[in-house]
């Protein structure tokens, strides 16, 4: 990947004062690394728009803040007002050459529809979108590619093992049996009518299975209150009581 060029200024308007820059075309960013002392820069949000579009999170840029020397920079994070869309503030990342860096790469589909989406039968079910990616910065690629023509027959798969990358440059923190794309069996108009019948049936069997058999009632669970002025603990005893038999009185000896 090509390197880019952006120019940034260094920033003293901190705070709520930074709305003013926005207004006049700025965007507010912060530089930090390992090992580096962060700095508040000031950059044209027309010019950063262009280099990130080409750059991404992966893409080396060349950041020359004021009349310093070029730093070598990655976009670390882009933020933007979650009401209005727009971006309010840039993370620069700066970069060891020489060390490596682990970052987000896309993973992107390319190739024909294979025949069977052609002919309804399945669809291209894309799960994962990215991977985590290792290597020296100057190695950093933009994409991954997929190449889906490859997918011929219902659950076909390409997993994170299969993709084609330079092994000896970059490492996928990632597990290789992991299914990246697959071929998936397309769900049709009666497909749709008849799991709305199953599920249909299902819920008037289990209500079914739930309701008591015609003419039979719930037996009522049946207690005694206590009398007035007794506790309940008296009440159980006297009624144990009550269902004693008499017992009988002793016999005379004649």
């Amino acid at each position: 990947m090509d390197r880019l060029s952006l120019h940034a200024d260094e920033r003293t308007v901190l705070g709520k004062k930074v709305k003013s820059l926005r207004r006049n075309g700025k965007l507010p960013g912060h530089v930090f690394g390992k090992g580096v002392e962060g700095e508040n820069v000031l950059v044209s949000s027309a010019d950063f728009l262009k280099t990130f579009h080409q750059a991404g999170e992966t893409g080396l840029i060349d950041l020359k803040i004021g009349t310093e020397k070029v730093r070598p920079v990655l976009i670390r994070e882009v933020q933007y007002d979650p009401v209005s869309g727009k971006l309010i503030h840039i993370d620069f990342y700066q970069v060891n050459l020489s060390e490596k860096v682990k970052v987000p790469v896309p993973v992107e589909l390319i190739g024909q529809q294979p025949e069977k989406v052609h002919l309804g039968e399945a669809i291209v079910l894309q799960t994962l979108n990215e991977v985590e990616v290792e290597a020296l910065p100057t190695d950093l690629v933009e994409k991954l590619e997929v190449d889906i023509s490859l997918l011929k027959e219902i659950d076909d798969a390409i997993t994170v093992g299969q993709l084609r990358y330079d092994r000896e440059k970059l490492t996928i923190h990632a597990d290789p049996e992991e299914i990246v794309v697959k071929l998936a069996p397309a769900v049709t108009a009666e497909m749709e009518k008849l799991l709305e019948e199953e599920k249909a049936q299902a819920e008037a069997a289990a209500a079914e299975a739930a309701a008591p058999a015609e003419g039979e009632e719930a037996a009522p669970v049946e207690s005694e209150a206590p009398a007035e002025g007794q506790a309940p603990a008296e009440a159980v005893q006297a009624s144990e009581q009550a269902e004693k038999p008499a017992e009988e009185p002793p016999k005379e000896e004649k």
